[in-house]
């Protein structure tokens, strides 16, 4: 077992068989940043592109096809002043019939206070507001699938990827099936705060320091990314809206 701590110097929007930032083994804890969905730093500055840029990949050894690649979320800190979210619901939320002459505000950015060290954030521009608790978590982070695809960072599958719940928080341990040697682990998009769906697309997106550990499970098939804590076991599965259930 040993200390990791990686900064990143590129970041992916693809999740693949990219070349590995570094290798670790079972029992490593991984100390790392990740930059925010539209690729700003800690210190606000953007140095990668959209859509939700990811830190890794990780190899993880001894990861092989049918085995379970583990997780554990040690801690997820905000590491700026600030964060943002959209300020109208997302084009998929309605039913576009629904939205038939209404008044649409316009699409803008709402810029949120963060207080890293009381673990509060507020809409800047509304002094009337109450501060609110944070709550980081992950929403983007997964492993390469099988033969040789790379999977857009903002679409969710068996791989993991884009899948905003908000119970990927510290605490929780993650599963992924591994697809490829080494299962090649990437990870992003923390938000502050969200609430149970993305209903403007987006939580509270920001910058984090992410501290997690890895290890391996052998023989252990699954088809969609686990999770469990201390008082809950959940399975996080998606589709394409063409699916039949």
């Amino acid at each position: 077992m040993a200390l990791v701590e990686y900064a990143p110097s590129q970041w992916f929007n693809t999740i693949g068989t990219h070349e590995p930032v570094c290798h670790l083994k079972p029992g490593d804890v991984v100390r790392t940043r990740t930059v925010d969905a539209g690729g700003a730093d800690h210190r606000g500055e953007t140095v990668a592109g959209r859509p939700n840029p990811m830190t890794g990949p990780f190899h993880v050894e001894g990861a092989e096809p049918g085995d379970a690649l583990v997780m554990h979320l040690i801690g997820i800190r905000p590491d700026r002043g600030t964060g943002w979210t959209r300020n109208i619901l997302a084009g998929d939320v309605l039913d576009p019939d629904y939205l038939q002459g209404l008044p649409v505000p316009s699409p803008a950015i709402a810029v949120w206070d963060v207080d890293t060290s009381a673990g509060l954030v507020r809409v800047s521009d509304g002094e009337a507001l109450p501060w609110q608790s944070m709550d980081p978590m992950i929403g983007c982070f997964g492993v390469a699938p099988a033969g040789g695809e790379a999977i857009s960072t903002a679409t969710p599958g068996p791989h993991g990827g884009n899948m905003d719940y908000r119970g990927w928080r510290d605490g929780v341990t993650a599963l992924f099936p591994v697809s490829v040697p080494g299962a090649l682990l990437y990870l992003g998009d923390v938000h502050a705060l969200q609430g149970d769906g993305e209903i403007v697309g987006t939580g509270i997106e920001i910058s984090a320091e992410v501290e997690f550990s890895v290890d391996v499970v052998k023989n252990q098939s699954l088809r969609w990314p686990r999770g469990y804590n201390d008082t809950d076991i959940f399975v996080a599965g998606s589709a394409s809206r063409a699916t039949k259930f």
